[in-house]
């Protein structure tokens, strides 16, 4: 699943969710491997440029982030799973395993180009991205890779100036 909030800036995202087990038909990754994964996304540009925020639970629990980019490409046939660059944390702690029926809340807060990443509100990522992801600030959403959610997503403070239709949307698959 991939679904992006249709409004600008969001300097902040919270997904509170409740996992409900594996998806009925597993799909690797475009790169063949196998994950299930749930992650927020942050100064999209669009689908080739922008950062991720995944917790991964499957094979391992662990938090990942990425920033993906792709000078000159912007639709995900063009950059498929291409342009991939993990951050590294100043320091990060040990995640849990999901569970079926557990919840959990996955917590986003950038400040420019620094970002703190919170898991059931405890500080679990903490680093800079780097100034080259001031540029992108268009849209901040939500992916998932073979689980089954239910979930509520919450954005902090919008720029009701810049602010488009505030619904949910949808966009074509991405494959990593």
């Amino acid at each position: 699943m991939r679904a992006f909030v249709n409004a600008e800036p969001v300097q902040s995202i919270e997904a509170r969710f409740t996992y409900l087990g594996a998806t009925s038909h597993d799909i690797p990754l475009g790169s063949g491997r196998m994950r299930r994964q749930f992650g927020l996304k942050l100064r999209a540009q669009d689908a080739c440029n922008l950062v991720y925020v995944m917790w991964r639970n499957e094979p391992e629990s662990t938090l990942v982030v990425s920033i993906k980019e792709n000078p000159g490409q912007h639709l995900s046939a063009e950059c498929g799973n291409l342009g991939y660059r993990k951050i590294k944390p100043l320091g990060a702690v040990r995640l849990p395993k999901w569970r079926p029926g557990d919840a959990h809340t996955l917590r986003a807060e950038m400040t420019r180009a620094d970002m703190n990443i919170y898991i059931d509100d405890t500080l679990a990522w903490q680093g800079s991205l780097g100034s080259e992801v001031l540029k992108w600030d268009e849209h901040a959403g939500i992916r998932s890779d073979n689980v089954r959610l239910q979930f509520e997503l919450r954005t902090g403070p919008l720029d009701q100036a810049n602010a488009r239709n505030q619904d949910c949307k949808s966009e074509p698959a991405t494959a990593e």
